[in-house]
């Protein structure tokens, strides 16, 4: 292990939501563009071992890395800002904690002790934190902890920051995320709540180092020198965090504030000059001053809770930049579609996106929309489950197959298009048949996902079950949908298209994962480029119609 890693803990108080997400991202950015060698890792309080089955009303997106992991949506994040990869060692739960610690009880490795929170939990949580430093590669490991301070299932992990911080005294700090709200009613800022989360704080012997606090308004130099005051920090480490447009001004934000200058300082580490952040300026440049616009319809069922489909959201921020549009998302529940709204529902969209999910709720009002965007020329791009219900409508509105489906939803249909492998059949464990993680896929030379990607051979990441069934490839590609993309060792499809349609590609993996700001997604880059072209061509066509 690197003795010259420094640990950074994000906690929060007051309430939840409050972006420690964000904030770790930022500054991580930040230290990056310094020359620093950075990597966040995220603690979930919840007993579930990963969100990989929580619903995404309870817990949003669930964000799978490379290596398989499925993660808290906030390594996304990280992911989107520092155009790293994580792995299974930045995602850790209390149920993954308390499985590892009595997995060693059971083997006898504790000697017949009396296994306890402490020391056992929170040495394992000690070890889980320093556990990506091991390789001795990163100057900064930023572990952003959830939840809210004061919550019981928090203080597992305050005390093992408590230890650290005794343990590591000059490798340590804390920054503690919350809230100024102003009352409109007083019309002035109100730093009790804040005071009050630094206090529950020092109940459990953690001092803040340094206080990002949100709020709807400038923060003055009274407000400041009052919550230094009352809450133990130099007025230079009261750092404001105002609302902005967008999540990748943050990082821009924090800079202003120094935040990352009170860091370096505090670790008694060199500050020279100020971070290159010239990418990233020019990439807010593109995002605010678009030269087009396109609206284009996201068709999920988790369309209540928009951090359901997050990484989508934000690859099109990514990809519309890249082309200087800006995309308006237009949220449409799947459910809510059928053959007789449809055209209420769809009809001013200048693409349609099909969304990834699970379940039959809403999967015939995701299929409509895929036949809409098929029979009207509308550039189409499906997810996953996106690309699944593409096959499900070219199999019954093409082919002539009506009961075709997806054994998922119909056990018994006879055109079974999508299916399980053989030997996934029987695995009973709802996880042990899932696909996760990233796979190879082969392009087909010619074709719009080669033309996007310029390359024959990608790695893309996967979350699903079901698989085409190769079964009736031959039956699809001679009916006009053909298979663009296979998994070179299995052979298993992973992209169809139809190649007589503007632009309409289903991928089976998930490409939102892969998307940052610095490198903008080639699938969702050229799913834009097709929607400028496909709107400015009506544009045309309705402009000589007029003449």
């Amino acid at each position: 292990m690197s003795d010259s890693t420094k640990y950074i803990f994000v906690t929060g108080g007051v309430t939840s939501s409050l972006g420690k997400g964000i904030i770790s991202a930022s500054l991580a950015k930040l230290l990056q563009a310094r020359g620093y060698s950075v990597t966040i890792q995220k603690l979930d309080p919840y007993i579930n071992i990963d969100p990989g089955t929580l619903n995404p009303y309870e817990h949003g997106e669930c964000y799978v890395t490379n290596d398989g992991a499925e993660t808290d949506l906030d390594l996304g994040h990280y992911e989107r800002f520092l155009n790293v990869t994580t792995s299974q060692a930045n995602n850790v739960t209390t149920g993954r904690i308390y499985q590892s610690v009595i997995e060693k009880e059971r083997k006898g490795e504790f000697l017949g002790k009396t296994v306890q929170v402490i020391p056992h939990i929170t040495d394992e949580i000690k070890r889980r934190i320093q556990i990506l430093a091991q390789s001795g590669e990163y100057d900064f490991v930023i572990t952003e902890i959830g939840g809210t301070v004061g919550d019981i299932e928090s203080l597992p992990y305050i005390e093992a920051v408590r230890q650290m911080l005794w343990e590591k005294r000059n490798e340590c700090l804390v920054i503690h995320l919350t809230l100024i709200p102003f009352l409109s009613a007083a019309g002035e800022l109100k730093t009790k709540p804040t005071q009050h989360s630094v206090k529950s704080m020092l109940e459990v012997g953690v001092q803040p180092d340094i206080l990002v606090c949100r709020t709807e308004h400038p923060l003055d130099e009274t407000i400041r020198r009052k919550v230094a005051l009352f809450c133990n920090v130099e007025e230079t480490s009261v750092i404001e965090s105002i609302d902005v447009d967008t999540i990748y001004e943050v990082p821009i934000l924090m800079q202003k504030e120094k935040l990352d200058t009170e860091v370096l300082r505090k670790l008694n580490l060199p500050n020279d000059g100020d971070p290159e952040l010239k990418e990233w300026k020019e990439f807010l440049k593109r995002l605010k001053e678009p030269k087009s616009e396109v609206k284009v319809g996201l068709v999920g069922k988790y369309i209540e809770l928009k951090d359901s489909y997050k990484s989508i959201s934000e690859s099109f921020y990514h990809a519309g930049a890249a082309n200087e549009c800006k995309v308006d998302l237009k949220w449409i529940h799947s459910a809510k579609i059928n053959d007789e709204n449809i055209e209420e529902k769809l009809g001013d969209l200048d693409a349609i996106l099909v969304a990834p999910g699970f379940g039959s709720r809403g999967i015939e009002g995701k299929i409509e929309a895929v036949k809409f965007a098929r029979e009207n020329g509308i550039p189409f791009l499906g997810i996953c489950l996106g690309m699944q219900v593409a096959v499900i409508e070219y199999a019954r509105n093409v082919i002539g197959w009506h009961d075709a489906h997806t054994t998922e939803i119909e056990h018994e249909t006879t055109k079974p298009v999508i299916d399980l492998m053989e030997e996934q059949k029987s695995i009973k464990n709802l996880g042990g048949t899932m696909r996760l993680g990233a796979y190879d896929c082969e392009l087909k030379e010619g074709t719009k996902v080669s033309e996007a990607y310029k390359t024959e051979l990608i790695q893309e990441r996967h979350r699903h079950r079901y698989e085409f069934n190769n079964a009736f490839l031959k039956d699809f590609e001679y009916n006009g949908m053909i298979a663009t993309g296979k998994n070179p060792k299995t052979g298993l499809v992973e992209v169809v298209e139809i190649p007589a349609h503007p632009w309409f590609v289903g991928a089976q993996f998930h490409p939102e994962y892969k998307s940052t700001v610095e490198k903008p997604h080639p699938l969702f880059i050229a799913f834009v480029a097709a929607t400028i072209k496909h709107k400015e061509k009506l544009a045309k066509r309705r402009s000589e119609m007029s003449k």
